[in-house]
């Protein structure tokens, strides 16, 4: 997807990222820029601060974002690929992958 695709698809919206434990993670991507994360209700979130907002941007044709302490505060970006009306697959630049719900 081009930048501005995925401006459009996630900006305002709640994405559930998918985990391997069989829960979704939601962030809500605020038209501002800010990404907040909420997961106190899940029982991983003992790792991490519970909830947390951090940056979101488009850079060319991928998604950024910047966390103050999740995962040590550094900088991520994705490659987004729709598939399906409220699907997404994506791909971090360091190789990880997943698959996401938007919306609902």
């Amino acid at each position: 997807m081009s930048g501005a695709d995925i401006r459009e698809l996630i900006s305002g919206q709640r994405v559930y990222l998918s985990t391997p434990f069989g829960v979704e993670l939601p962030l809500i991507y605020q038209s501002n820029g800010t990404v907040i994360g909420n997961i106190s209700g899940i029982s991983i979130a003992r790792m991490f601060a519970p909830r947390e907002a951090g940056k979101w941007w488009i850079q060319g044709n991928v998604l950024c974002q910047k966390w103050p302490t999740w995962y040590d505060g550094k900088q991520f970006c994705f490659a987004v690929r729709k598939i399906a009306i409220n699907r997404i697959a994506w791909l971090r630049d360091d190789g990880t992958a997943g698959t996401a719900r938007i919306g609902g």
